[in-house]
């Protein structure tokens, strides 16, 4: 199943530096790049405004952009529950920009992202910016770190993408048939339900009001 022209947004979160990129899908496992980029907010500026920096920032890159879909990394505890909080503060905002545009976002932890760019889920941020630098023919790596990440997340997303979708109609098949087979059952048990009354009175309910009416001639 193809997935030419869909375009992705990759999207590496943090509220001090956050990863932005945009790519398209084209034929096969081709992917084009789109834009890349990293937003930054103060390190000691206010919650609330660092949030509303990187929330004009997103929302800029999609109306300017316009992707079909987000892909996120999946925050997850690395230590400093300080640092897990900010990012995860940074991706409600990012995720609502995505919800407002009726964007689907898909999350993908960072060993995902590495086994789907370099067949390892351990590979380092050396070996990953050089794999990402080659699959979209860049002229140098994309740098800082951030921004490579972000490429790597859009990379990952085309070239699962049309997995999940295979993924999403084999459930939908998988749906249609279990309530299809739901009605069956229901056709089976009423059918049984109704012998069984007939069985109790020793013959068809119509047999026996007929006889019953018979008798009062």
């Amino acid at each position: 199943m193809s997935n030419q022209g869909l375009r992705v947004m990759g999207i590496d979160p943090g509220l001090t530096r956050c990863g932005l990129s945009v790519v398209q899908a084209g034929r096969g496992r081709q992917v084009l790049p789109i834009a890349v980029g990293v937003v930054r907010t103060p390190v000691k500026g206010e919650l609330p405004q660092r949030l509303l920096e990187l929330s004009q920032a997103v929302n800029e890159w999609m109306d300017q952009y316009q992707p079909d879909v987000v892909a996120i990394e999946r925050v997850f505890e690395r230590g400093n529950v300080s640092t897990v909080m900010q990012t995860a503060h940074g991706v409600g905002v990012l995720v609502l920009a995505a919800a407002e545009r009726g964007l689907d976002v898909h999350m993908y932890t960072p060993s995902e992202v590495k086994k789907a760019i370099s067949g390892n889920g351990r590979a380092d941020k050396k070996q990953m910016t050089s794999m990402i630098t080659r699959i979209l023919g860049l002229s140098e790596p994309p740098k800082p770190a951030d921004a490579a990440d972000a490429l790597a997340l859009a990379v990952c997303h085309c070239w699962r993408a049309p997995l999940l979708v295979q993924q999403k109609e084999n459930e939908k098949h998988a749906e249609a048939v279990r309530r299809r087979q739901q009605g069956l059952l229901g056709k089976a048990k009423e059918q049984a339900n109704r012998e069984e009354r007939e069985r109790r009175v020793g013959k068809p309910a119509s047999a026996w009001h007929t006889s019953a009416r018979s008798g009062n001639n």
